[in-house]
């Protein structure tokens, strides 16, 4: 089994400020990390690779400094790795990226199966995903919790939906979006993280790739983000005393606005 497992390096939510003037992220002094929903997509591969055996190799699209994430893929026991790096690339939506995406895995090719992250933290679209496998023209499952059965030619996975779950089987090659995996990501070895440093991080730019920079970045995203606003929390909490019945009136008292 050829496994692709595609990582997004995000800044920490949880210490994300916004500058009110710009209406921007505040990233500067914020620690980046592999976004979480990625992390359990890598934790399906490797339990999918326990089974089947092959290889894995994670891509990214970034920074240099997203070559961190990868190394954290290798250290837990993926075989390669790619990064997308190129001034060409920056500034995405999520059409360019899930171009830029897609010509990286033409170019590397022989994928039979490739896993995303549901959505990234900082941009929460989930459009990435399936705009790839829109890309290479291939099925895609999505909200993928879990994987029932590999075979040959199949693999049967179960996914969440609003009332329950669903079971699917799908052709190879074929695109999962994962929600979480069974198991938590699992703890890096020591030799694992030691071995990693000996893996090369292979960088590509837009030539290598063989995509149209008119289509890359900026340049090749329609969509733009106008603003971005904290909400402002105006819920104010009434607490009603009184009896059962006392309380019900009331209640509609309020309702009605009377």
């Amino acid at each position: 089994m050829n496994i692709l497992v595609c990582l997004k390096q995000v800044p920490d939510t949880q210490k994300v400020k916004i500058d009110p003037e710009r209406n921007t992220l505040i990233r500067k002094g914020v620690p980046s990390i592999t976004n979480p929903l990625d992390e359990s997509a890598l934790e399906l591969a490797l339990e999918v690779r326990s089974i089947t055996g092959g290889k894995i190799t994670v891509l990214t699209m970034g920074i240099p400094d997203s070559e961190e994430i990868l190394r954290d893929g290798l250290s837990l026991g993926a075989d390669g790795a790619y990064l997308l790096t190129h001034r060409d690339f920056a500034g995405a939506d999520t059409l360019a990226t899930s171009y830029t995406l897609s010509m990286a895995i033409k170019e590397l090719g022989g994928f039979d199966l490739l896993l995303f992250g549901k959505q990234a933290i900082d941009g929460d679209t989930a459009q990435v995903g399936p705009e790839v496998a829109g890309h290479l023209g291939i099925p895609v499952v999505t909200f993928v919790t879990n994987v029932q059965k590999t075979a040959k030619d199949i693999i049967v996975v179960e996914r969440m939906i609003e009332n329950g779950k669903e079971i699917v089987e799908a052709e190879y090659p074929v695109l999962l979006t994962v929600v979480k995996a069974a198991q938590r990501l699992r703890i890096p070895t020591l030799e694992g993280m030691i071995k990693s440093f000996d893996i090369p991080v292979h960088r590509l730019g837009v030539q290598d790739i063989g995509a149209d920079s008119s289509r890359c970045g900026l340049k090749g995203s329609p969509t733009r983000v106008k603003k971005i606003f904290s909400p402002k929390m105006n819920s104010k909490v009434k607490f009603i005393e009184g009896s059962i019945d006392e309380k019900a009136k009331k209640f509609i008292s309020i309702v009605r606005g009377i």
